[in-house]
């Protein structure tokens, strides 16, 4: 393939003395924050970033919904795509889910189900291509006082109608707003992704550079990575996307920008005497369909095909990076989804991509456990033979009802307890070094007090200090301050000079 052939010249030179040497000097267990929000979008953590954008509720990815007015009933991709669409559902479910895929502010493809593109037939309006061209886009009109209410001009210049139940046409050219004009929908909006291909391709091509460059010169300094030394942290983990490895020409909508940024990142660990995990949070086609991932529409589409270009990015990195005597590690994927991504798919990327490194650089390699329903200890045995490898597991008290309904007081004994207990059969089944990747000060039950938020970091760092390799928490920065590393230590929700003081 000429991608893994070809990765731009001047991309691969190191920036760093190349050395199989590096990283002897690592001293475990690292104690670190997660540099979120940087060179991997995530809209929830400064939401503020994409207010320039028009209509920035219809980015690539919203899943979105149409209520045909005349009929109530809703616009439906028949089978769930490869046939034509209908109007004659009652209440909307996955058949009935549009994902948009965004050409620009106001025109679209609509993806279904099945992953083709709604597009104009020889009868009526189907949904059975599989690329989205010409004949696939479709401007959504809105009312300009009321802009749930839409209308879809269909590329031949007229509008979709409802002519019945199940007669979806693109022929209409009337101009009403009624209730009753078939050509009228109430647009419901019942998912957003917020990350990095939203932002880039949100602003377009003329404005998203501008606006990535002067976010990745603010967003993290120099004088934060003086921070994070100064309370005692010995490292960052850093996630970044596939595209980095093109820039600064990445494939559009992507800009150039962030791998200079990672190099001043690597500059300023060395100054202040910090050690960097490099963490592919990002893989091409998505291995986990969250918006840090760079999915498009929301798609897990990362699998056996993809192994090769997902470990040319890994040893460009090695390559650029090995030498640096602040590389720590590279984790060669972030938080992979179990089902869709197999074991069998996951090791098989994870033993090329320990390859590809060791080529250049005996740092550590990370291994990222399946989210989703797998055994956490399902890569153990693959990782003992495997030299300088640590896996990496995520602990939330959060996003399932569990966490939810607990007590503040039942979320700190989970803690002390069964993270405890499960931290120490790792440990004691003789697996690799275990990085706790990523947790944080927030957690299921709402509305704590000041006192209970430190009582609960205090349960974390007492029990993840006994994890081997270390652990990282989420974030540094983040506009919910709980998740926020400097928030939380400027306003002295957590104590954590004083905590590794007493280690």
């Amino acid at each position: 393939m000429v991608y893994l052939a070809f990765l731009f010249f001047f991309n691969l030179i190191s920036c760093f003395p190349s050395s199989h040497a590096q990283n002897t000097d690592l001293k475990l267990p690292l104690r670190a924050v997660n540099l979120g929000n940087w060179l991997v979008t995530e809209g929830w953590m400064k939401p503020s970033r994409f207010d320039g954008i028009i209509n920035k509720d219809l980015l690539d990815g919203a899943h979105v919904q149409f209520l045909s007015t005349k009929l109530n009933k809703y616009l439906c991709a028949e089978n769930g795509g490869g046939t034509v669409l209908v109007a004659n559902r009652i209440s909307p479910s996955d058949w009935e889910t549009f994902r948009l895929w965004r050409v620009n502010e106001s025109y679209f493809h609509l993806r279904v189900l099945n992953k083709q593109f709604v597009g104009l037939g020889n009868q009526g309006v189907k949904a059975v291509s599989n690329t989205p061209t010409h004949s696939e886009t479709f401007q959504i009109v809105r009312k300009d006082d009321a802009p749930n209410r839409v209308r879809l001009k269909a590329s031949n210049g007229f509008f979709l109608q409802v002519q019945s139940e199940t007669l979806v046409t693109a022929d209409y050219t009337g101009s009403s707003w009624d209730d009753s004009d078939p050509s009228v929908f109430n647009i419901a909006i019942v998912n957003t992704l917020q990350g990095e291909y939203q932002i880039t391709n949100g602003y377009g091509p003329v404005k998203a550079p501008q606006v990535m460059q002067a976010h990745w010169d603010s967003y993290i300094t120099e004088q934060d990575f003086k921070f994070i030394s100064a309370n005692g942290l010995s490292a960052v983990r850093i996630p970044v996307g596939w595209w980095i490895a093109q820039d600064p020409n990445p494939p559009k909508p992507f800009v150039g920008g962030s791998l200079k940024a990672l190099d001043n990142a690597f500059t300023w660990a060395e100054k202040y005497g910090m050690k960097v995990i490099v963490d592919l949070h990002a893989a091409k086609a998505s291995q986990n369909r969250f918006e840090h991932s760079g999915a498009r529409d929301g798609f897990l589409e990362w699998g056996d095909s993809n192994i090769d270009e997902t470990v040319a990015v890994i040893e460009f990195l090695a390559t650029r990076y090995g030498g640096s005597p602040s590389l720590g590690a590279i984790e060669l994927m972030n938080e992979p989804w179990a089902p869709d991504v197999t074991l069998d798919a996951l090791t098989k990327y994870y033993k090329a991509g320990y390859d590809a490194i060791r080529k250049h650089t005996n740092a550590y390699v990370i291994l990222s456990a399946r989210l989703g329903p797998a055994d956490p200890k399902e890569l153990f045995s693959f990782a003992r033979s495997l030299n300088r490898v640590a896996i990496d597991v995520h602990w939330y008290n959060l996003f399932t009802d569990m966490f939810i309904t607990m007590t503040v007081q039942q979320n700190i004994d989970y803690i002390y307890n069964q993270r405890s207990s499960d931290l120490d059969s790792w440990i004691s089944a003789n697996g690799p070094p275990i990085l706790i990747g990523e947790w944080t000060g927030e957690f299921g039950a709402k509305n704590g007090s000041m006192e209970d938020y430190k009582r609960y970091t205090k349960a974390e760092l007492d029990v993840y200090g006994g994890a081997t390799f270390g652990w990282a928490y989420w974030s540094y920065k983040c506009e919910e301050n709980h998740w926020s590393l400097k928030w939380m230590i400027d306003n002295n929700f957590i104590q954590l000079n004083k905590h590794l003081t007493n280690l």
